[in-house]
């Protein structure tokens, strides 16, 4: 029973132990999906919150500028405030992707590795072909139904002309 005891402690202090040494692995937060969340889409055009949520002393100079009359703001100055609430224009997220590529590569992988596996196959698992499927097995074959007269009425023998010793 003592030994049980100490046998079960010995298993709890390793089991710590493990645990404690892959602690060192990064845990990631996780994200309250009932609070506001920023994503760039198409079909919704104005996010729940900003792009940026803690501003540079240049960004909040900037917002405080934006509170003025916009004819004083340069382009630049826009083109940094559109940046401060968006992360993308939306010919930005109208761009064509390149995960296509990624889609073509996966076909062409899985399409070479079934090959790969069909060779393997025929090669190690099936038998070899039987010689019945030889083209000199088949023309003996179908000379000799025709020599037997094998179905006269409407099979091989009705379709052979006999006498010219050719197909009808």
């Amino acid at each position: 029973l003592i030994v049980l005891r100490y046998l079960s402690k010995t298993g709890q202090t390793l089991l710590v132990t493990f645990v404690c040494l892959r602690g060192s692995v990064k845990v990631t937060e996780a994200v309250d999906m009932s609070r506001p969340m920023y994503w760039d889409r198409l079909d919704t055009p104005l996010p729940d919150k900003l792009y940026k949520d803690e501003l540079s002393a240049a960004e909040k100079s900037l917002k405080e500028k934006e509170k003025g009359p916009w004819s004083q703001l340069t382009n630049e100055e826009k083109i940094a405030l559109y940046r401060l609430s968006f992360h993308q224009t939306y010919a930005e997220m109208n761009q064509p992707k390149s995960e296509w590529k990624t889609v073509v590569g996966g076909i062409f992988f899985f399409v070479g590795f079934t090959a790969l596996v069909v060779w393997w196959q025929r090669v190690y698992v099936y038998p070899p072909r039987p010689r019945t499927f030889d083209d000199e097995w088949q023309a003996k074959q179908l000379q000799r139904m025709l020599d037997m007269r094998i179905n006269p009425i409407e099979g091989f023998s009705s379709k052979w002309d006999y006498e010219k010793g050719q197909w009808k």
